[in-house]
C-alpha cells in the first residue's frame, strides 16, 4: 500500500481525546488526526519521531493524519484504517504464503447477523474466512505482541471463527505486524488472559494463526515476511 502523498517528519508532543495528536513541525505545532483508537501502549512518548500525511480537502477539519511513529529505532504503522488495505494487497499478490492463488477475495463479509470478518477467500471451492488484527505493541525490541489492551471484541471473533469451522469454513487469523524489525510474535497473556485462553481454544479447534511483519517506509507499507508465533 503506497501513501498518496509524501509524508512529513515531525516530533510527537502528545495524543489526547483518542483522536487528536499534537505534532511539532520545525517551529510550528499542528494537530493531526489519530486514526488509532487503541491504547497505543509504548508508542506515545513525547519527542518520538513521527510521520504525518497532509490532506488539502477543505471539508476536513484536520488537514494532517498520524501515520507512523518511530520507537526504539523501529518504525511502527499506527493507522489502523490501512490494515485491511495492506492485507488485501498481500492476499492479492500472494505475499501470505498459506493463502495464495485465490479464486476470489471479498472484503467485509458477514458470517452471521452480529459478526463480519475482514475477508472471505475462495480457493478450489473451499471458503476461507480471514480476520486481520493490527499489531503495534512491542515491549521487547524483537517481539511483537497482541493485544495492547483488553479486547472483548477480539475474543468474540475467536469464538466465531471456531463456529465457522464447525460450519465447514476454513478459518485464519492474521496478525498484521506493523512494526519494523521484530523477529517473532506472541499473545500478550498478561494484558488479556481471557483472549489468550480463547486463542488456545481456537487453535485447538483448528483456527490457523499467522503473524506477518510489514516493511515500513515513508513511501509505502506492505507485507514483508512471516514471523514465528512463540507461544503457539
Amino acid at each position: 500500500m503506497k501513501f498518496q502523498n509524501l509524508l512529513i517528519k515531525g516530533r510527537l508532543i502528545k495524543r489526547y481525546k483518542r483522536f487528536f495528536t499534537d505534532v511539532k513541525l520545525g517551529k510550528e505545532i499542528v494537530t493531526a488526526h489519530c486514526p488509532n483508537t487503541g491504547s497505543m501502549k509504548g508508542l506515545l512518548d513525547e519527542g518520538n519521531e513521527v510521520f504525518i500525511s497532509k490532506n488539502d480537502n477543505p471539508k476536513r477539519k484536520l488537514k494532517y493524519t498520524l501515520e507512523i511513529i518511530k520507537v526504539k529505532k523501529n518504525l511502527v504503522g499506527v493507522n489502523t484504517h490501512f490494515a485491511n488495505k495492506i492485507a488485501y494487497h498481500g492476499l492479492s499478490n500472494n505475499l501470505v504464503k498459506e493463502v495464495t492463488n485465490n479464486d476470489s477475495i471479498k472484503p467485509e463479509v458477514f458470517f452471521d447477523k452480529e459478526t463480519r470478518f475482514d475477508f472471505l477467500v475462495e480457493k478450489n471451492k473451499q471458503k476461507i474466512f480471514i480476520e486481520v488484527k493490527n499489531v503495534t505493541l512491542f515491549r521487547d525490541e524483537k517481539i511483537a505482541e497482541f493485544p495492547d489492551a483488553i479486547t472483548s471484541r477480539g475474543s468474540k471473533h475467536l469464538k466465531t471463527l471456531i463456529t465457522a469451522i464447525k460450519k465447514g469454513y476454513k478459518s485464519y487469523l492474521l496478525f498484521l505486524v506493523q512494526i519494523q524489525g521484530v523477529e517473532s510474535f506472541k499473545i500478550a497473556a498478561d494484558i488479556d488472559k481471557e483472549y489468550y485462553e480463547n486463542y488456545l481454544l481456537a487453535k485447538k479447534a483448528g483456527v490457523i494463526f499467522l503473524a506477518y511483519r510489514c516493511k515500513i517506509s515513508s513511501k509505502e507499507i506492505k507485507i514483508e515476511k512471516k514471523i514465528k508465533i512463540v507461544n503457539a
